[in-house]
């Protein structure tokens, strides 16, 4: 049985910025600062990289990047949800703007994961996707306009106060990650702050000069967001 997710909650996603020993060593970190701060961190990696990550780790939710819809058995070049599960991933995205899927396949992927207690992350780029998105009850929401990924300029006050007031009417229970643009730890405590479940980061994080100090950072300002709003 999948847990309540405690909010505000963390995502590092490296895509394919990072793997082997790097992807590894963001992990030891990631799972370092959630422990010490008692938060729930969600950390992507490249499917051949688990079995490290798994080794070296023990809270973090272990995330793939992208899952299709299929039992082991025939699927030449495909990632299958059951393989993920063997190494201890506990959840996905889906619908990355990176990686969309078509909607037969994200409600036979997401029915997939709840059979197997993994956490659905979907992705959507605009209201009208998230409220039609929302009607699949994924546990976790991406409210994230496509052209903002990876421009360092994060969604306005308003844009997540409307989209997240659109996927809670709804499903009330899917939470709200909000994640373009962010670069900075005034970034994650100003989007907290704003109403957000989660946030997290890619390449603010991953193409930083020192990655471990950016992650750091954003994950103190979101402990910081946290006790404001006494959460």
């Amino acid at each position: 049985m999948k847990k309540k997710i405690k909010t505000p909650f963390f995502s590092v996603n490296p895509k394919g910025y990072l793997f082997g020993k790097e992807a590894v060593e963001l992990a030891v970190e990631a799972d370092r600062l959630a422990k010490q701060h008692d938060i729930d961190l969600f950390y992507t990696a490249q499917a051949v990289d688990f079995p490290a990550i798994n080794g070296a780790v023990d809270k973090i939710f272990l995330t793939a990047q992208h899952m299709d819809p299929l039992l082991p058995g025939r699927g030449m070049g495909y990632i299958f949800p059951a393989a993920l599960q063997h190494y201890n991933v506990k959840a996905t995205f889906l619908n990355h703007a990176e990686h969309p899927v078509s909607l037969r396949d994200l409600v036979k992927t997401m029915k997939l994961a709840d059979s197997l207690d993994m956490y659905t992350i979907v992705c959507a780029d605009s209201i009208e996707e998230a409220q039609a998105i929302a009607q699949l009850k994924p546990d976790i929401l991406i409210c994230e306009p496509t052209e903002l990924i990876g421009t360092g300029q994060t969604s306005s006050a308003e844009y997540m106060e409307t989209s997240k007031t659109a996927v809670k009417q709804i499903s009330p229970e899917t939470l709200v990650l909000q994640a373009a643009g962010i670069s900075t730890g005034e970034d994650v405590y100003r989007t907290i702050i704003a109403g957000a479940d989660g946030t997290g980061g890619t390449s603010g994080i991953v193409c930083a000069p020192d990655k471990i100090a950016v992650l750091r950072e954003m994950v103190a300002a979101l402990v910081e967001a946290r006790s404001k709003l006494g959460v």
